[in-house]
């Protein structure tokens, strides 16, 4: 297995809650579609592509995932139920070690996000690194055994600096 770039990048801004009768079934506002389309495109113009688009089950992540993959970030796109606000990072890391790319893009949700980005950097949570909508997070994975407090942070960049 070689190094993996893996960015971590949560959903755009998605509905309030308590207007959909399911948390998961909340989509992303117009504004959020807009917001996240600008990020996609920077990433676009910044030449950054994934083998893989990974994006949680909820409706607000899968539409964040689409429009990555519109703007040209990838071709292929999956859900994966471990990236559900419910989801288990250890799973997670058990698909990862079977997964054959080198860029991989995960979108997500808070506090999860944040959390296995501390996981992986630091291999503990601390609850110091919050991810903002439509914001971007790039580790380097390590490329033999576990990634959890191996791996390196090399972006950490709010969307506002993308817009």
């Amino acid at each position: 297995m070689s190094a993996i770039e893996l960015y971590l990048i949560r959903h755009g801004i998605a509905a309030e809650h308590g207007i959909y009768p399911k948390d998961s079934e909340r989509p992303l506002t117009d504004e959020g579609q807009e917001k996240t389309r600008q990020v996609a495109q920077r990433l676009y113009e910044l030449d950054i592509r994934f083998d893989l688009i990974q994006t949680s089950p909820l409706v607000r992540a899968r539409q964040t995932a689409n429009i990555l993959q519109s703007a040209g970030l990838g071709q292929s796109l999956e859900e994966s139920s471990h990236l559900a606000p419910e989801g288990s990072f250890e799973d997670w890391v058990s698909w990862l070690r079977s997964w054959k790319g080198e860029k991989l893009a995960i979108v997500g949700h808070e506090p999860n996000l944040g959390e296995w980005t501390e996981r992986l950097v630091w291999g503990s949570v601390h609850h110091q690194i919050v991810v903002k909508k439509a914001a971007v997070i790039g580790l380097l994975l390590p490329e033999t055994g576990s990634p959890a407090g191996k791996s390196q942070l090399f972006w950490l960049t709010p969307p506002r600096l993308l817009l």
